[in-house]
């Protein structure tokens, strides 16, 4: 199963962007420029694209931390956008140290409603190849609890609604978005969130195809979950870049074939996103967006004021 690759990024592409340094969270007077702007996470050869203009970079800190890295923020196909790098410049963070919390609660600063996850991902099925695209409808958690994956706690309690966690009204329009581009695109499947960093044993490989799962992947459901919790519709385009370890006319998954199919997939995703971005501007609302409309079981009363101060963004 493949990592996500952030080889390529902003500073060797645009190395003269413009720097806004934002300490705190930030207020909505402060970003006024950036009302609802569209979140990006990941998008190996996002940089690449001739129509991401007005590109400036957004530092934040939030109460959970720094995000990955700097946001850019600049326009795509006529609207704005907000990338972030999950694995921050240069690829430096493993999937254990993405800091999530962090890099939603930063997306939700910014405005965004709505997410789209570009990520490199392993087939687990003779109809997903390499150079194709999936778009999940669920997940199947294989971690050990390695990350915070909640907002909530110490004090506050809340259980959002999670069975269907992506989030369908994006999903369709990312399937559009994709059939538009030209890119073989499958709408559907479970995304298996396994630990890494190694990448599958044959055993789990062979688990998993067999259970019909999807593709595999390391980062995708923390942050479905968080997004969630943040009120924020999520949905993830899979970039297939191997068969992971169970094919037996395939060699087993490496790095190289996986930047190999990374560079190859970079095309279909540019061409995704441009077709993705108008038609994601003129959606209007989400279940995701009501998603802590009963979920908060703490009464206000007994909320601790830390707590509360430090959720008062995600708690609205």
């Amino acid at each position: 199963m493949p990592l996500e690759n952030e080889d390529n990024l902003p500073g060797r592409f645009f190395p003269a962007l413009a720097r806004t340094e934002l300490h705190g969270p930030a207020s909505s007077s402060r970003l006024s420029d950036m009302s609802s702007p569209i979140g990006i996470i990941g998008g190996s050869g996002l940089y690449q694209l001739a129509a991401f203009t007005e590109k400036t970079e957004v530092r934040l800190d939030t109460p959970f931390g720094a995000p990955s890295d700097a946001f850019i923020k600049g326009q795509l196909a006529g609207h704005d956008v907000v990338f972030l790098p999950r694995h921050a410049r240069g690829h430096k963070l493993l999937p254990n140290e993405i800091p999530h919390r962090a890099n939603i609660h930063a997306m939700k600063q910014l405005g965004v409603k709505w997410i789209i996850s570009i990520s490199a991902v392993g087939s687990l099925q003779h109809d997903y190849a390499p150079g194709e695209v999936v778009l999940p409808d669920q997940f199947f958690d294989r971690t050990k609890g390695r990350v915070a994956d909640t907002f909530f706690g110490e004090g506050i309690v809340a259980h959002v609604a999670f069975g269907d966690p992506i989030s369908l009204e994006l999903q369709e329009v990312l399937f559009a978005a994709g059939q538009a581009a030209g890119a073989k695109i499958h709408k559907g499947g479970t995304y298996v969130n396994m630990e890494g960093p190694q990448f599958s044993t044959r055993a789990e490989s062979e688990t998993y195809r067999s259970a019909g799962y999807a593709v595999v992947g390391m980062t995708n459901l923390v942050e479905a979950k968080l997004a969630r919790e943040a009120q924020i519709a999520y949905a993830t385009c899979a970039m297939v870049t191997d068969y992971d370890c169970w094919h037996p006319e395939h060699d087993n998954v490496t790095v190289e074939m996986v930047i190999g199919w990374l560079t190859k997939n970079t095309e279909t995703a540019q061409k995704l996103l441009l077709e993705a971005i108008p038609r994601v501007a003129k959606l209007t609302h989400a279940k995701a967006h009501d998603a802590l409309k009963y979920a908060v079981l703490t009464h206000k009363e007994h909320w601790p004021e830390a707590t509360a101060k430090k959720l008062a963004l995600i708690l609205g």
